[in-house]
Order: structure tokens, then C-alpha cells, then sequence
């Protein structure tokens, strides 16, 4: 399978002249990509690329990954057939703002995929679900000096015609029960990934972490989610401007809200 570049770059054009989200962030020009066959992982090839000294932002992106990362330190096999990118950014924030930054580029991406008229939700703090089921995830690594964000890398991976086990959906299958495929191919799901990613974090450096938290909230598949914590019922009520989970939590003639960082606590699909 070859990954064309310039069709990768009129599909990128293609949603810059749409107006996809008001008000319209402007970009220059499309992300640039290096392609591979085959890699260990895409987040550690493009820190590699960034040391040499290549300017961002700047992508890479791998027909199959071999050691792909995930959360919290997982691996694992990435076949043929899925979408793994991953896009280097140039940062200017406090280091207190990385769950800004999660919260952005997953808006980001969920917004742009949605103008495909993909009904795609944000699982908290970073998973796209369609369908109840998880199409993709996001893995963002970063380096920092004197307490700022200097640089990022956000790994993104959908599920387009790979095969993905319970409780996963690729593209491929998602339409077989649908009337129109609006993603044609790798190329343009390569378009909508990168240009969400730049969308969503422009978007947070020109309103701010309140208005972008809003837009986030609206898309959020976490809202209502019914949980058990060691044992007392509660429910996922909002996230906080730091990213924390809101939870209330509900007791016999009682009840009390708390907050929970990443890994605390695993919500599940469906």
C-alpha cells in the first residue's frame, strides 16, 4: 500500500478552504509528513527527526507500527490498514496547561471527523468513540524548560481498515451500515487528523481554556456515566478547567462531588 503525499496535501487544502469551525483558524500551509513503511513507533521517529534539527510542526506518519505507544507505558502491534500519525508542535505554555493541551487536540480531531458527519465523542480525557466503541486514542508526549511546554508530540490512531478487537470499530465496518462513505481513504483521514490537531490547539490560543472546556463538554461521551467507586455509586457531572473527572458520588442521605486525575479511574465503553 504507498500513502500518496500530494493527495495528503489537497485533501489538507480542501478542509482549510471549508469553514469548518467559526471563527477560522488560519493556517499557512499543510502539515508536512515523512511516510514509512514500517516502525517501531511514530511518537519516537519524530523526536528523532525534531532532534536533527527539522523545524515544526512537522509529521510522520507509518502504514504499520511495531512497538506503538499508548497510556500509561503500553505497547502493542499496529497492523496494516489503521491511521498512525503522529504531529510535532512548537509550545508556549505553562506546564500546568498539558491537560489544556489533551483536551484541545482531542476536540480538535472529534470536531473535524464530526464535519464528516461522524457522530464522534471525546472519552475522558483523550479516546474518540463512534458508535460506543473506541475508533481511536491519543498519546502526547512533551518536553519542558524553566516550567513552560516547549515542545509536543501528539500521536494519534484510528482504526480505518485494521482489524481491532472488543470493545474497538474501525471506518471500514462503521460503513458498511451506513449510505455514504464521506472518508474516501488514508490520505484524507491523514488531512482530518493533522488539521485537527492544529485546529485545536489554535483554537484553545485564541479563546482560552474556558470557552474551549465548553466545547469539549458538549462532545463528551463521559457526561452521566453512571460509575462504582470502591463501592459508592456515583456520576461523571463535568471536568474541571485542570482536567480532572467531577464525580458525584451518592450515599445514603448524602452526597459529594470529587475530582480524579488521569488513571485513577477506568470508565469503560458503552
Amino acid at each position: 500500500m504507498n500513502f500518496k503525499i500530494k493527495q495528503y496535501q489537497n485533501f489538507w487544502h480542501r478542509l482549510h478552504q471549508n469553514k469548518i469551525f467559526t471563527p477560522k483558524i488560519e493556517f499557512n500551509k499543510s502539515i508536512p509528513l515523512v511516510f514509512y513503511d514500517c516502525i517501531l513507533s511514530t511518537n519516537t521517529k519524530l523526536w528523532e527527526l525534531i532532534d536533527s534539527g527539522i523545524p515544526c510542526p512537522l509529521g510522520a506518519i507509518a502504514l504499520e507500527q511495531t512497538a506503538g505507544k499508548g497510556q500509561w507505558g503500553h505497547t502493542w502491534v499496529s497492523a496494516t490498514g489503521g491511521l498512525y500519525l503522529s504531529v510535532g508542535l512548537d509550545l508556549d505554555l505553562e506546564i500546568n496547561n498539558y491537560p489544556h493541551l489533551v483536551m484541545a487536540t482531542a476536540w480538535g480531531i472529534a470536531t473535524v471527523l464530526r464535519y464528516y458527519d461522524l457522530p464522534v465523542t471525546i472519552k475522558w480525557s483523550n479516546d474518540l468513540i463512534l458508535d460506543q466503541r473506541k475508533l481511536g486514542g491519543i498519546k502526547i508526549e512533551t518536553r519542558n524548560k524553566n516550567n513552560k511546554l516547549t515542545k509536543a508530540v501528539v500521536g494519534v490512531g484510528i482504526n480505518w481498515h485494521n482489524s481491532v478487537p472488543e470493545p474497538g470499530i474501525n471506518l471500514k465496518s462503521y460503513y458498511q451500515n451506513q449510505k455514504n462513505n464521506s472518508i474516501s481513504s488514508l490520505e484524507e483521514l491523514t488531512a482530518i487528523a493533522s488539521y485537527g490537531i492544529l485546529l485545536g490547539y489554535e483554537y484553545y490560543l485564541a479563546v482560552g481554556i474556558e470557552k474551549l472546556l465548553a466545547k469539549y463538554l458538549k462532545i463528551c461521551h463521559s457526561l452521566g456515566k453512571q460509575i462504582d467507586l470502591n463501592g459508592c455509586p456515583g456520576e461523571v457531572v463535568g471536568v474541571t478547567k485542570e482536567g480532572k473527572l467531577m464525580v458525584k458520588l451518592r450515599s445514603p442521605g448524602a452526597t459529594t462531588e470529587i475530582t480524579l486525575s488521569p488513571g485513577q479511574i477506568s470508565l469503560g465503553y458503552g
